[in-house]
């Protein structure tokens, strides 16, 4: 069983989720003046948004929660904070997938604090509901058990974080610190459940040689914890 319930997702489910999302939104009327994608997850959905509901303006904001894949920080906070002037608009604030809700929640007080939109909704293309402490005005997908969904834009990230906790939580359970890279790819097989491109993982071992955490010697991999 894999120790993160993790679902991988393609390029093709984004364009077909977005698509249905954008009929939703269109579908009850509601066209907005302005986009507002939360970075980093929502920006691929919202510009898509922007394309299937003939919307021009794009702006972002940085909500953050997740410090790294399946991992949550403390709290949500915002990234360089800005001020617009969204008083005559219509805004969309978007995001990938509402999980426990509280990037949206944070993001959406400080738009209308801040930005003062002459209204806001909110839409993502999954709302995880068994967990969110929201529910957005418009999502295209409700999932009513937790999952790490794995969007392509993060799947390096995510790879090279899940392959590193593999390391460290086998070092510290087991005192193994050297790893061939057929044994990485079974471990990762069995501890997610996912098959990913070789060049991810090959990339991902790349990553964490040059950040120290593994050192390549001959075809072995060293941790150094």
């Amino acid at each position: 069983m894999p120790k993160i319930p993790v679902k991988l997702v393609e390029w093709n489910d984004i364009v077909e989720w977005s698509w249905g999302l954008a009929k939703k939104i269109e579908n009850d009327g509601y066209i907005p003046d302005v986009v507002i994608a939360i970075s980093r997850g929502g920006y691929v959905p919202a510009r898509l948004l922007c394309d299937f509901l003939g919307v021009e303006n794009l702006v972002s904001i940085q909500s953050q929660h997740w410090t790294e894949a399946a991992k949550k920080g403390e709290k949500a906070i915002i990234k360089f904070e800005y001020v617009i002037d969204l008083s005559n608009m219509k805004a969309l604030l978007v995001d990938d997938i509402i999980d426990t809700g509280e990037s949206v929640i944070l993001a959406k007080e400080y738009i209308l604090k801040k930005w003062k939109p002459k209204e806001l909704r909110t839409a993502a293309l999954q709302w995880i509901s068994s967990v969110a402490k929201i529910k957005p005005d418009y999502y295209y997908m409700e999932v009513k058990e937790w999952y790490w969904f794995q969007y392509p834009w993060t799947r390096l990230e995510d790879v090279t974080q899940f392959i590193k906790r593999i390391l460290e939580s086998t070092y510290n359970e087991k005192k193994k610190s050297s790893w061939g890279i057929d044994e990485i790819i079974e471990a990762f097989r069995e501890w997610y459940g996912i098959e990913v491109d070789r060049r991810y993982i090959d990339d991902a071992i790349h990553m964490l040689v040059k950040k120290g955490i593994v050192k390549k010697v001959n075809n072995e991999l060293i941790f150094s914890p």
